[in-house]
Order: C-alpha cells, then structure tokens, then sequence
C-alpha cells in the first residue's frame, strides 16, 4: 500500500495530553505510534513533521492557517458546559482586576479575551504556568485547562466563576470547537485519511459500543484522580465527532474571536 511506503512521520498522530481525547486514542491499532503533548506544543509538532496529523487549539490553526488543513469530523468541542476550560477565583469575574492566562493553551485564552471584551470588562492579564495556587495568589482570577481545570474544579467547585464553553454558548448560541484535528496542506491526502479513518474508527465504538465506552472511562481514570460518575459526565460535556452544528461555531470562533476573515478550509 501506499501509506505503508510513506515516511515514518506520517504514521505517527499527535495526541493532546489530556483526557478529552480519550475516546479516540484507546485501542488504536499497533501500526499507528502516538505522540502526546501539550496542545501548543502540538502546533510546533505538526509544523515540523513530526507527525501526519493532531489536536491543536483552534486559535493556533487561526494563526497557521496558511500552512494548515483542517481534518472534518472529528475534534474537541462541547455543545454548553465543558468543565475543563474554566475561570477559578474567589469573586465574580466582573469583579476581578486581573486574571492568569496558562501558556498550554492559545484558543482558551482568545475566547476569554473575547467575552471579556463582550462583557465590557478590562482586567489586567498575565501569562503563566498553570499552577492554581500559584495564579491566585497573584492575581484575582485564574484560567485553567484539560486535566487541570478538572482536578480543580473537583477539590474547590466553589471557586469556579466561569465555564467558556457554557459563556460561548450563551452568547452565540453555538458550540464551542476548542481544539481542531489539523494537518499540514502539503502532506498526501491519502496518508492524512488513514490516519483519520484510524481515529473515527475507535471514537465510533466508544460512541456506540457500551463496553468499549466503559473500558474508556476506565483507562482515564487510571490516569487521573477523578471517579467513573464524574467521568461519564464528562464524555458527554466534551465532544469528539465534529458535526455541522460544531463548524459553525468553529466559523464564528474563527472570524470574530481570531480574527480569520476567511474562516477554516477542510482537507475535504
């Protein structure tokens, strides 16, 4: 076959070191390695080859978007509620003088800009490390992702102020599409396919096979401190098929938060 004679890059698929990819990653087949990153780190990844594909942040893809392709029907969105994508703090964001953005993350940082300049509001911000205790204690706010947000969230829900992707819903009344499944526009399509066709593959037995769904959930509690109730939930706040209905609040995101005139262009 074609694909087998590609470079050995090409059968390698970046993975978004979180569990909100969980569903497409688990029981991959042998033929595929696996890169996992920090989804920013993805971006660098996929512009210097080092894999066939991955999971970027959709802003970073607004920024790239002359080198990159978007990959259809698969991502990481979430149709309201997200519970990883969250402000902490211990006042109401209209309150608060000054938030910490995380550097792992470029889309959750645009669309917090975003509703704040919605909102009318004007805190000061300032990029670091995600450190929650670290965030607060310097400024009143606190922006954190992923595996994160959710740890957090479960150990001091009462600090949470916002969820973005319930905040982008309620504004535009749209899903939110945080994370996109992109590739470089040079890379052979056939070589992309496959490595799509793999992934839509296992998200199809998670979305329609109860056992396959419970061995996911389990395996992401191995990897995490949180229970199989709060988990299973959680598979139903973020969403990994990319439906008709995610692109258009992808569109939106991309030309009034990121400011891509032209909006996304899919490999097809």
């Amino acid at each position: 076959m074609q694909v087998a004679q590609s470079p050995q890059w090409k059968r390698i698929i970046g993975r978004v070191a979180f569990l909100n990819c969980d569903p497409l990653f688990y029981g991959l087949g042998d033929e595929w390695q696996v890169l996992p990153a920090p989804p920013s780190w993805l971006t660098g990844h996929l512009l210097r080859r080092d894999c066939v594909l991955a999971p970027i942040p959709a802003a970073d893809y607004a920024r790239h978007a002359d080198e990159l392709v978007l990959v259809p029907e698969i991502g990481i969105c979430s149709k309201g509620e997200v519970g990883s994508v969250l402000v902490f703090g211990d006042m109401p964001l209209s309150s608060m003088k000054s938030i910490a953005l995380p550097t792992d993350s470029m889309t959750s940082v645009a669309l917090l800009k975003y509703i704040l300049k919605q909102e009318q509001l004007e805190p000061q911000t300032h990029l670091m490390g995600p450190d929650l205790t670290t965030m607060l204690s310097e400024c009143d706010g606190a922006l954190l992702i992923g595996d994160r947000a959710l740890e957090e969230a479960k150990k001091q829900p009462e600090r949470v102020q916002l969820d973005l992707g319930q905040a982008w819903l309620n504004r535009t009344q749209k899903p939110m599409v945080f994370g996109v499944f992109a590739a470089r526009k040079d890379t052979p399509i056939e070589d992309v396919q496959a490595a799509q066709e793999a992934l839509l593959h296992r998200l199809s037995h998670f979305e329609t096979d109860p056992v396959t769904r419970k061995a996911v959930i389990e395996w992401s509690m191995s990897k995490s401190d949180l229970k199989y109730e709060r988990l299973n939930r959680y598979f139903g706040e973020v969403f990994n098929r990319l439906d008709p209905e995610h692109i258009q609040g992808l569109e939106q995101f991309l030309v009034d938060a990121c400011d891509l005139t032209d909006g996304s262009s899919f490999a097809w």
